[in-house]
């Protein structure tokens, strides 16, 4: 329900500015969450039975077709900064660290997914739907990535484990 209403310029404006700083508010709160919080025991986080290990989504959505397109989001600079786009640490550590960000950046897409609401504040409702198609439409390739590669890591990890133990 609209209650401002702005000069199509300022609402143009508003909306450019609002959806990055909605986006950087829930990395930011993704990132001050606990670790322990993301783990696969977590509901949200689980691998399942229909997902195929990952392979629904490269044989539905064809993932691994476009997913070196996406950006790495990651929102810390400098050594803090865990880049997810390409692994390069197959250390058992490195791996964990996959798992524990490729989690933490799926919580972040999904928190984003629900602001397009705010734009009903200041927005007629067929900009807020247009809000919602875009919302899907940026945040919803990243969750299937995530998705995607998680299990792959997790197998890699598993495999990686049981030749340590030999």
């Amino acid at each position: 329900m609209q209650i401002i209403f702005l000069s199509p310029g300022w609402t143009i404006l508003s909306i450019f500015v609002l959806w990055p700083l909605l986006q950087y508010t829930a990395a930011l709160l993704c990132h001050k969450f606990p670790d322990a919080l993301y783990t696969e025991r977590t509901f949200l986080f689980r691998t399942f039975s229909f997902e195929k290990e990952g392979q629904l989504y490269a044989k539905v959505f064809r993932v691994n077709r476009w997913k070196h397109l996406l950006p790495d989001g990651s929102i810390k600079k400098g050594e803090d900064r865990y880049e997810k786009k390409h692994l390069s640490d197959f250390s058992e550590e490195g791996l964990q660290k996959f798992l524990l960000e490729s989690r933490r950046a799926e919580l972040t897409h999904w928190l984003a997914l629900p602001f397009f609401w705010v734009f009903g504040f200041f927005t007629p409702p067929l900009i807020v739907f247009y809000m919602l198609v875009y919302a899907i439409l940026v945040n919803l390739p990243c969750i299937l990535v995530q998705r995607y590669n998680r299990p792959r890591v997790k197998k890699l990890l598993e495999r990686k484990k049981r030749r340590e133990t030999r």
